[in-house]
């Protein structure tokens, strides 16, 4: 019998696992470096042969787990992320000096990391190997190849790729060991180096101009990714806040029969004149009569598995959840076995994937029994339909038919079962409607056309029902030459607004725009809310004056780094590296060239301007003329920069209401784009200001 201190009670193990230490040293041994606590957990438990691993505790406090496998004695010992930062000595900028240190003696916040640390470097010096078991991707071949380098032995280093924490896949992964995955590494380790750069030279200019004016320590940063998307949200923000209305002219026609009706554009004209015209041309009322009708079958195919941005996509329209929180919870899931690994770009699940032993797990829970069993009635070997997008690294996003072994909170129930879901319904029949076209004649010669559909086959939104998006619209039996009444109608339609920016809409805008990767997108949105750039009213996101400021003053002193073609043309250099096209230290070297020359510059021409302007944003410093609208310091006209754009753009646009045909005087102008709601704010700060002076003139003519 063997005492576990895990359970605290005897029990009976393997007789190989007898001749280890009591002490939880044995003499050599294989140290297998997991990411984070939960996943050396299961590591452990997976290469153990039928009976559950020996449990130590360092004398730090962290556990970690003694295994045989493959006649060898294992000790697989969790990191907790990143255990490794960068840090420089060197004040002032540009600075390009800096070492990897660890994160608990250069950074407050993270000394939580200092026990896995320390319980690593212990467990290194009589290591025999290293296995580099943590998550297969670009921050974890970093991280585990940090821990190797600095505190074991990267010349007797091995990597292992699994996109699952089941047993099956943890032991065929460990079976076939890979050498260490250095493209990876260098493009990790650029990654980390270009931020670190870009990050602490712009953060130091911006907080060094203030204090050089001052006096005082602002804490300001600035990001190669996060600056243009913070740009992005302040630019659609500010384009809201300067948005004037301009209208246009609808011909709306309604059609009525029996209890239905739909209203129906004819047009959409920019003068009113042309609108009127055509009204009288069709008749107020009349007949609209059937010209044409028409019958389609269209087959819908369904829908791809997930990748992460996919499932941040559909989380956010469903349940209203963050893609951060989306994220965290899918690692929750991934950490518990019961999913493939999130991360992953890919919307592919290749033939090497046991579809039917999933399949067959997921058969024995209701209600995938029901779904599984509708799928094998229609397709006896159901393959998912796989999507265009693909990762070299990781699947589709899949649960792996382990099954959960106790009740989920309701946010990590429905994440699961919205991926259970969609892998099933990629493997469904299309699903199958007719569409119905209708085409009528109005007088003039005017056509419209209404279109209706009806579902015939389910297929696969039977199984994706909860969150299908497809809806049956009826019309009415109509024949070829039948009259149906009609009114007509017009109304006066206004431009809208660009839409607030959701988190997941800002995530998706980062995706197409090539900034950052699926693991760093929802982070770097969160970081913007966190530094207090952004804030969030109901689901849209809104920019502070914080954040307009710094966006301002960062297109104004270094506009080529919050460009995003900067910052996607070295992500490109990244993702080269790991193709082998390209070589970190050239990275890194084109980087300093841009960023030192960049700098210098601002620090010779503009680094006294920048800190006055910084200083007056932050109200650190009083302006030297007020804008006499919100006390900002003035650009032009005693008006701030944001009211006096403002005030010439209210102007221009009369023009263009006047050519659309309004025939409206300035001030009954300013009068109505005050009462529509979707009118910019500082649009409307600077038409109370133009209402106050026409009504002073007004008063000194009549006196």
């Amino acid at each position: 019998m063997q005492y576990s201190p895990r359970r605290g009670k005897a029990r009976q193990v393997k007789r190989s696992v007898k001749t280890l230490s009591t002490q939880c040293k044995p003499a050599r041994y294989v140290l297998v470096i997991a990411e984070k606590p939960k996943a050396a957990s299961r590591i452990a438990l997976s290469l153990s042969n039928g009976f559950k691993p020996y449990t130590c505790r360092h004398r730090s406090g962290v556990p970690y787990w003694i295994v045989r496998y493959n006649n060898e004695t294992y000790i697989v010992a969790p990191a907790v992320g990143h255990l490794f930062g960068l840090y420089t000595e060197s004040r002032g900028f540009p600075v390009f000096n800096y070492v990897w240190r660890p994160l608990w003696e250069i950074d407050e916040e993270s000394k939580y990391t200092r026990p896995y640390y320390e319980t690593l470097k212990d467990l290194s010096q009589r290591a025999s190997a290293f296995i580099n078991a943590c998550d297969y991707d670009i921050e974890g071949s970093v991280i585990g190849y940090l821990i190797i380098k600095f505190l074991g032995d990267e010349r007797r280093a091995y990597r292992v790729k699994f996109s699952t924490l089941t047993r099956k896949d943890i032991r065929l992964a460990f079976s076939r060991l890979q050498p260490m995955d250095y493209e990876m590494i260098e493009a990790g380790l650029a990654r980390h180096e270009l931020d670190w750069i870009w990050g602490i030279n712009i953060s130091r200019a911006l907080m060094d101009a203030v204090r050089n004016i001052t006096g005082k320590r602002v804490v300001l940063s600035a990001g190669r990714v996060q600056s243009p998307t913070l740009a992005e949200a302040v630019d659609r923000d500010l384009a809201r806040k300067l948005f004037v209305p301009i209208p246009s002219y609808a011909i709306i026609v309604t059609l009525e029969k029996d209890n239905w009706r739909s209203s129906l554009t004819v047009g959409l004209l920019e003068n009113k004149d042309d609108a009127l015209k055509t009204a009288k041309t069709i008749g107020r009322r009349g007949y609209a009569i059937v010209i044409r009708k028409t019958y389609d079958r269209k087959n819908i195919n369904p829908p791809y598995p997930f990748n992460l941005g996919d499932l941040q996509s559909e989380a956010a329209r469903l349940f209203g959840y963050s893609p951060y929180y989306t994220q965290r919870i899918a690692e929750e899931l991934y950490l518990d076995g019961l999913i493939s690994y999130p991360r992953t770009n890919s919307q592919k699940i290749p033939a090497t994937i046991d579809v039917k032993s999933i399949l067959d797990n997921l058969s024995t829970i209701e209600p995938y029994g029901t779904l599984v069993r509708y799928i094998l009635s229609r397709t006896p070997n159901p393959r998912p339909y796989n999507g265009p997008k693909d990762d070299p690294a990781h699947p589709a996003i899949h649960p792996t038919g382990e099954l959960p072994r106790e009740p989920m909170p309701k946010p990590k129930q429905r994440i699961y079962d919205l991926i259970v879901r969609r892998f099933l319904a990629s493997m469904a029949t299309p699903a199958i409607l007719v569409h119905e076209r209708v085409v009528f004649e109005l007088p003039g010669g005017y056509t419209l056309a209404i279109t209706g559909e009806k579902i015939v086959d389910k297929g696969w939104i039977e199984v994706y029902r909860p969150y299908a998006r497809v809806k049956e619209r009826k019309l009415p039996l109509f024949v070829e030459g039948e009259k149906v009444p009609f009114k007509l109608s017009i109304r006066t339609k206004f431009s809208e607004p660009p839409q607030p920016y959701t988190k997941i809409e800002l995530v998706k805008w980062m995706e197409k725009q090539g900034l950052g990767t699926e693991a760093t997108r929802a982070r770097i949105v969160e970081l913007l809310f966190k530094r207090g750039y952004l804030i969030e009213r109901g689901k849209y996101i809104y920019a502070t004056d914080l954040g307009v400021s710094l966006v301002r003053i960062l297109r104004r002193y270094f506009p080529e780094i919050i460009s995003t073609k900067l910052t996607r043309y070295f992500e490109q250099k990244i993702a080269d590296i790991i193709s082998g096209h390209a070589r970190r230290e050239e990275v890194l070297a084109e980087a300093t060239i841009v960023l030192r020359k960049v700098l210098e510059k601002y620090k010779k021409t503009a680094i006294e301007e920048a800190g006055i302007d910084i200083a007056q944003s932050l109200g650190i410093l009083k302006p030297t003329e007020r804008c006499f609208i919100c006390g900002r310091q003035a650009y032009a006209d005693r008006l701030c920069s944001y009211h006096y754009n403002a005030l010439r753009k209210l102007r221009d646009r009369f023009h263009e209401w006047i050519r659309r045909g309004e025939k409206v005087s300035y001030v009954e102008y300013l009068k109505r784009i005050n009462r529509l709601r979707i009118t910019g704010q500082f649009i409307r700060d600077v038409v109370k200001y133009e209402l106050k002076n026409y009504s002073t003139e007004e008063n000194r003519e009549q006196a």
